[in-house]
């Protein structure tokens, strides 16, 4: 049963729809020419009848060699191959005034005299007329010529053809023919050529898709494509095709991350509180272990709630309460809490602040924990150093630049530093966490109509910006 949906390559579909565009436009161009072979031979052949004419009007009234109109008929027009009358042949009157027939180079048939009489009038040229001959009519065309002696007319020169002998062209059809066939077969050649051209690196990403699609990211393509579009295809799907890979490998690890996260702390408390309640410890050490058991409680409970807060950011689940705020009171504040939180003394904070009063919309909540996120990575980053905050402003926003003298994130790391649950290699088995800070912190300031961005990042420091809204003024 014939499929409606029923799928073809993309090689034939386009072929053929070259093809019949091709075709199509062959016929148009055939047609064209072939009116215009027809109707430049016939002007062609009509101009050698007034030459026939012409040229024997001379003969006729040439002194030298002849004695007036009844010496006959010329014998170059008997010498038709010489010019170019393979086509046609037509008939030579030499007729009187009276239109009586001289001569000619055909015999006549009953009642041509008559016929020829009816042609002549005062006017020289070329006429088309209606002849008809044994019950059949037939159009032919006529070019007279007047004979002259003494500036008097003494007869006429009739020149008739055939309207159909006139346009019979076969042999340029078939030229015509030949060159219209010779340009199908080289069109085609070339469409086919270009579509297949165009085919194959498509093929070949789809592929690659179809390996992708099976998990596997190992594939080889092309990167010598001359075409700009087919060029960008190819180079998109594979920096696509590794992105998935990383994002793969990621998800993967992810797994194994959450759960040993969050089964360190939960076997710490575990062990902590079963040795106070063996009695293995007492006293002091028995209430050391407890406070190491609620520390370790806190650390996990600090996971589950990014893990709560990044799912309900996710679906937009948290509201955001807007307040217009000083943007440099909400960077010092901001500093300040982290400070007094971290009791960090070897990473010194620098703080260049605007030197105007500048309001902006935010969240003071929402921009602590960004804050936090962005001071904490840097303390991480670096044993010991200093973050610089520098506060500037454009027409519509304020720019927050953070810049830390840390070693750094890979240019492996930097493109995936926002995925959620991403941990680059520096700090995957260094630092314990989720791998949701950066992502939540992006996702917090654009909730709040803001954005962060990494700017730069090298062995000697890293560079964000958060851009903030400035409040609109009544």
């Amino acid at each position: 049963m014939f499929k409606k949906n029923r799928r073809i390559s993309l090689l034939n579909y386009w072929t053929r729809r070259y093809l019949l565009t091709l075709f199509i436009g062959l016929a148009i161009i055939s047609l064209i020419s072939a009116s215009w072979i027809r109707h430049t031979a016939f002007e062609n052949r009509l101009d050698l009848m007034n030459f026939i004419a012409e040229e024997t009007v001379y003969r006729l009234t040439d002194t030298t060699g002849s004695n007036g109109p009844t010496d006959g008929i010329p014998g170059f027009i008997g010498n038709r191959e010489r010019y170019n009358m393979r086509e046609i042949d037509p008939i030579l009157y030499v007729v009187d005034v009276k239109g009586n027939v001289l001569t000619s180079n055909r015999p006549m048939p009953p009642g041509s005299t008559n016929n020829v009489a009816n042609l002549l009038d005062d006017e020289e040229g070329t006429k088309k007329i209606l002849v008809e001959a044994e019950g059949k009519k037939t159009v032919q065309y006529v070019v007279k010529k007047k004979i002259e002696r003494d500036n008097n007319v003494v007869g006429w020169v009739l020149v008739l053809e055939k309207k159909e002998n006139l346009t019979k062209v076969q042999q340029e059809y078939g030229q015509l023919a030949l060159l219209i066939g010779a340009l199908a077969v080289l069109g085609w050649g070339a469409i086919y050529f270009l579509s297949k051209r165009l085919v194959r690196p498509i093929k070949q990403v789809a592929e690659a898709a179809k390996q992708v699609q099976e998990g596997n990211y190992t594939f080889d393509l092309p990167q010598n494509n001359k075409e700009e579009e087919i060029f960008e295809l190819v180079t998109s799907f594979k920096e696509m095709a590794n992105k998935l890979e990383q994002l793969e490998r990621t998800r993967t690890e992810l797994l194994a991350g959450v759960t040993h996260e969050l089964k360190t702390p939960v076997t710490s408390i575990s062990g902590l509180l079963q040795a106070v309640r063996d009695g293995v410890v007492t006293g002091k050490d028995a209430k050391e272990f407890i406070h190491m058991a609620l520390l370790e409680t806190t650390k996990m409970k600090t996971m589950v709630g990014d893990l709560l807060a990044f799912n309900s950011f996710a679906v937009d689940a948290i509201p955001v309460k807007l307040v217009t705020v000083n943007v440099n009171q909400l960077v010092r504040d901001a500093v300040a809490q982290w400070e007094v939180m971290e009791d960090e003394q070897n990473v010194k904070i620098q703080v260049n602040y605007l030197l105007e009063s500048v309001n902006v919309q935010a969240d003071v909540v929402r921009m602590q924990q960004i804050f936090t996120n962005l001071l904490t990575n840097a303390k991480q980053a670096m044993q010991e150093g200093l973050v610089t905050i520098t506060l500037r402003q454009k027409l519509d926003s304020v720019i927050i630049a953070v810049k830390d003298t840390g070693n750094g994130i890979t240019q492996e790391d930097q493109a995936f530093i926002f995925e959620r649950f991403y941990r680059g290699e520096n700090k995957k088995y260094a630092v314990r966490g989720l791998g949701l800070g950066l992502p939540l912190s992006k996702m917090m300031a654009q909730s709040i109509g803001g954005d962060l961005r990494l700017v730069e990042s090298n062995p000697t420091g890293t560079y964000f910006e958060i851009t903030l809204l400035k409040a609109t003024t009544l």
